[in-house]
């Protein structure tokens, strides 16, 4: 018993659009993944972050689990936006138990809500030790608002799940992009998965986390400014959005509106790089590795690598693990690639992780 494994957990990704859901199972020094789904939600039910329906998103994870192939209850799920704060902060060195008691009021200091309204994790990068510490240690806060984990806690339990972890967005990000392209100590690597109503943002170095932040601009935004200026229906926008033509309306109307909001996202994605090199050592990122639905929008990949001067590629979580898209039902792979990342890295999750 003492030297059991931790049970696998299926990573379960709550996004405003859609619930995606991956298990995995290790096979010999990686993975291989056992079960993958994912189900539409209705537009709405999750704005900003912020559950507004929870028996419509409850429902839409109940089905998404009717496919048999999952084998356990027990699921790690994300948070991201306004909800969660994630701080990196200097502390004057001092033992693992003097962290863990004085970390509450520490974190007073940096976190715009009531102390008594979150729920703290912390973690100890630099132990202050090291030579060029100057007798202070770092250490990276996170916070998160105790009534949005009630709320995607809630669904998930009515949705007959156990939630065991939950993560922020932007480390389930970190967590596959470690597995799948063994960063080199040196390289600094922007990981960027542009979602329905948000992009979360991580800046990695090797395997540590610099810099993380969540915009609040996604594929919705797009599509309403499609639906705005071409006043069309939400559904036909969305499909416009896609490369797919509607009633007399082509692909090539809606490419100004989409390249005008390229425009407004990478002005977004200009300012937190530039506070990312103001506030850290770092002065270059070297690749940018991007994902999720709204990445996949007409030219935003070029216009991300011309504005940048960087590298831009398609951020790919199966890359070093095993995905058989034929024999777990998966239609179409290269649809399903750009939204799984958040889900992959849920999963390789364990109760009790750091």
């Amino acid at each position: 018993m003492l030297f059991r494994k931790p049970k696998p957990l299926v990573g379960l990704d709550i996004g405003s659009s859609a619930v995606k859901a991956v298990e995995l199972r290790p096979a010999g020094e990686g993975y291989r993944v056992v079960a993958f789904g994912t189900q539409p939600i209705p537009p709405d039910s999750i704005v900003d972050g912020a559950i507004i329906d929870g028996v419509a998103v409850a429902e839409a994870i109940r089905h998404l689990f009717e496919n048999k192939a999952f084998r356990t209850k027990e699921v790690a799920a994300s948070l991201s936006g306004h909800a969660v704060i994630v701080k990196k902060i200097s502390l004057p060195v001092m033992t693992e138990q003097e962290v863990a008691e004085s970390i509450y009021w520490e974190a007073e200091q940096y976190i715009p809500f009531d102390i008594q309204d979150v729920n703290l994790d912390y973690q100890i990068l630099r132990a202050g030790t090291e030579s060029d510490a100057r007798g202070a240690m770092e250490v990276l806060l996170v916070a998160a608002k105790k009534d949005k984990i009630a709320d995607y806690t809630g669904v998930i339990a009515q949705a007959g799940r156990t939630p065991v972890v939950l993560d922020v967005d932007a480390f389930a990000l970190q967590n596959v992009y470690e597995v799948n392209y063994r960063p080199s100590a040196e390289a600094v690597v922007a990981l960027l998965n542009a979602g329905a109503s948000a992009i979360n943002i991580n800046i990695v170095g090797g395997d540590e986390s610099l810099f993380t932040r969540d915009v609040s601009l996604g594929g919705n935004a797009y599509t309403e400014a499609v639906q705005k200026e071409l006043n069309l229906s939400f559904e036909d926008a969305e499909r416009l959005k896609r490369g797919q033509a509607v009633d007399h309306v082509s692909v090539e109307d809606v490419r100004p509106v989409l390249r005008a909001m390229n425009e407004n996202v990478l002005l977004e994605i200009q300012k937190t790089f530039d506070f990312f090199k103001a506030t850290t050592s770092a002065d270059r990122i070297d690749r940018i590795l991007v994902s999720g639905g709204a990445s996949r929008v007409d030219h935003f990949k070029e216009m991300l690598e011309e504005r940048f001067d960087t590298p831009v590629e398609a951020f790919d979580p199966f890359r070093a693990v095993e995905f058989d898209p034929v024999r777990l039902g998966v239609e179409d792979r290269d649809e399903v690639v750009p939204t799984a990342a958040v889900a992959v890295g849920l999963a390789l999750r364990r109760a009790g992780d750091r």
